[in-house]
């Protein structure tokens, strides 16, 4: 989302008004539209960064067997997953606000996920919560998170994984 988006909403609903010659005191911000575009922005960041340090460790690794390959996946907005050695970690927008991460191996699921049994698997809910004047703030538990430092936890520990 850009950074002057919402402006273009505001304009845009206001010549709608005046084009219909109405007064409507409730225009301006749409939070479904705007938890969603969030969402889909939120995403595009993530994988901006995975890609970012993906193709760092691809390159000081120096050999092609066991590189982090990232997809995006088909029909949807921004979900997109890493892929190596047989293993997958997803990032899909399971609802506006809302951001599924769970890893899926070939075999089966990752021991110790909590996953009983094939096919089934845990997944971590990213969350979207409003903040003081429509900020949105995204949580893991109801704990604030630092993209950065996500970015590191899930990397490492997909790699770790992936080795195996």
């Amino acid at each position: 989302m850009g950074k002057l988006d919402w402006i273009r909403d505001l304009v845009r609903a206001e010549q709608q008004l005046e084009e219909a010659d109405m007064v409507d005191f409730s225009f301006g911000f749409d939070h479904e539209k705007t938890l969603t575009d969030e969402t889909i922005s939120f995403l595009e960041q993530l994988k901006e960064a995975f890609v970012d340090y993906a193709v760092a460790f691809n390159q000081m690794k120096g050999v092609p067997l066991g590189n982090i390959k990232i997809y995006g996946i088909a029909n949807t907005r921004a979900d997109f997953m890493l892929f190596r050695n047989g293993m997958k970690l997803v990032f899909s927008m399971k609802k506006p606000g809302s951001i599924g991460v769970s890893f899926h191996h070939q075999k089966g699921l990752l021991p110790g996920t909590g996953a009983d049994t094939p096919g089934t698997f845990t997944e971590d809910l990213i969350e979207a919560q409003w903040g003081a004047f429509n900020e949105l703030v995204w949580t893991h538990k109801n704990l604030k998170l630092n993209v950065d430092n996500m970015v590191r936890y899930y990397l490492s520990h997909f790699i770790r994984e992936s080795a195996k």
